[in-house]
């Protein structure tokens, strides 16, 4: 991952089967953004039928021990890939440098023993079923029936608007045991590979790092995706992205090859009246409300774009100010400046400011933040740290503006979550947590609606 002048194309490394690959035959981008890979040998990144994977039967136990001391290597960066990785990462990354180096000083927490059994226990309901075939005698039949959670083939499409997707897909795809091909994105061409460096410089040869590969191409190119999406070398594309990606994915679906989307979702906020108990207390609200709203700098899926709040107009200005406010402050996963608003949200927005008696706006756009206060959610899309705030009479009334698309509820206060949950759950919402808390999503739980690694593996059923 080295490059001897300003203008020469950086060399993105291929992992095959745990090999790593270089090479600047291909060539993309332009300017300061330009990148080479090896040549792309689309036999070389599939796994024939005819063999079982080479971790298909490696207990669970060794490859967490792999894993763990994967997380520890990273950590270290004992030969300085990581280091290397985080520089090139900065310039395609959406995310604002200090971001991205706070991603990858999270990246080895993906990689602790506590979590990686807690996914297995969880979504799968233990070891034997990953490690063997479980037993089932206590049936309405009175058949015997030996289940297994097959290892799967699959080919993952990642997001790069955050590097743990990456680290998130490693180790998925490891504990499963998978036969696994990750296509590098644009916007993140660097942590994948390291990441798989890391595995191989940890456990050279091991079966489970030749399980990966990663590489690039242009997404949406037929030549490649049509003949590598397909049921011979795999079971499941596990797609991530927007709209597009997962529209373009869908092209390839069809009997023996299945969709497993991490499709696009839009959070919200629901904050009632007790916020304005007094001004402390709506103060700390407004805090917590601007965590979930700045959250990846608002690229993350969880990230509160739409916050209804149960009171006046005037109640409902009074919030936005300090919210607006509160969004300006540096946070884990978010700078103190953010990024400049593109032109076409900021067109959106300028739009708004002249119709005074139906909307207000705070904020500039700069990047630290805009809050539009509307009667109705506003009709285009909330980034790049923009909130749009609604105020309602009660909470009630704002459930009827989640859908299948709403991925995570905040809800303050606490208590009130209990009565919202069910109606919440009926809209399609994914995911409810106390205000504040959109961030840090724990692996092992329901992911988008389901179970990732139970939704990966293969279910297979040896009956009598």
């Amino acid at each position: 991952m080295t490059t001897t002048q300003d203008s020469s194309p950086v060399a993105v490394p291929h992992i095959v089967k745990g090999r790593i690959e270089s090479g600047s035959a291909l060539t993309y981008g332009r300017g300061t953004g330009r990148f080479a890979t090896p040549e792309l040998d689309l036999t070389q990144l599939v796994w024939t039928r005819a063999e079982p994977g080479p971790a298909f039967d490696v207990p669970v136990d060794e490859i967490i021990d792999v894993l763990a001391e994967v997380g520890q290597w990273i950590a270290k960066d004992v030969d300085g890939e990581f280091a290397k990785a985080m520089v090139f990462a900065k310039r395609t990354s959406p995310l604002p440098a200090e971001v991205v180096e706070r991603s990858y000083e999270n990246l080895p927490k993906v990689f602790t023993r506590r979590s990686m059994e807690f996914q297995i226990d969880n979504e799968l309901g233990g070891k034997d079923v990953i490690d063997g075939w479980r037993v089932i005698t206590d049936t309405p039949s009175g058949r015997t029936h030996r289940v297994r959670a097959f290892p799967p083939r699959l080919v993952h499409v990642i997001a790069g608007n955050a590097p743990g997707v990456a680290a998130q897909t490693i180790v998925r795809g490891a504990l499963i045991k998978g036969l696994n091909l990750i296509k590098i994105p644009s916007n993140d061409l660097f942590t994948a590979p390291a990441l798989l460096r890391a595995l191989a410089a940890v456990a050279p040869g091991h079966p489970v790092t030749r399980s990966f590969s990663a590489a690039y191409w242009r997404g949406g190119d037929a030549k490649i995706e049509g003949t590598l999406f397909r049921p011979q070398f795999f079971d499941k594309l596990v797609a991530w992205g927007g709209g597009s990606t997962i529209v373009n994915a869908q092209k390839y679906i069809g009997p023996g090859f299945e969709l497993v989307a991490f499709d696009p979702k839009t959070s919200i906020s629901l904050i009632g009246r007790e916020a304005f108990d007094s001004e402390e207390t709506l103060r700390a609200v407004a805090d917590r409300a601007a965590t979930d709203a700045t959250l990846v700098e608002q690229q993350a899926c969880a990230a509160s774009r739409f916050q209804f709040i149960e009171g006046t107009t005037e109640d409902a200005d009074r919030y936005c100010a300090l919210l607006c406010e509160r969004m300006g402050v540096a946070r884990p996963t978010a700078s103190a400046a953010g990024r400049p608003l593109g032109p076409d949200l900021r067109e959106e927005i300028e739009g708004l400011r002249g119709l005074d008696d139906f909307y207000r706006v705070w904020g500039d756009y700069a990047g630290s933040g805009v809050v539009i206060r509307s009667e109705d959610p506003v009709d285009f899309h909330p980034d790049m740290r923009t909130v749009n705030v609604v105020p309602v009479a009660d909470l009630s009334d704002a459930v009827t503006f989640a859908n299948v698309a709403t991925q995570t509820v905040g809800v303050y206060p606490p208590h009130r979550k209990e009565r919202l949950r069910d109606p919440l759950a009926a809209m399609g919402v994914q995911r409810i947590v106390e205000l504040g808390g959109a961030g840090g999503v724990e692996q092992g739980l329901p992911h988008d609606g389901f179970m990732p690694l139970a939704r990966f593996v293969r279910w297979v059923n040896d009956e009598g």
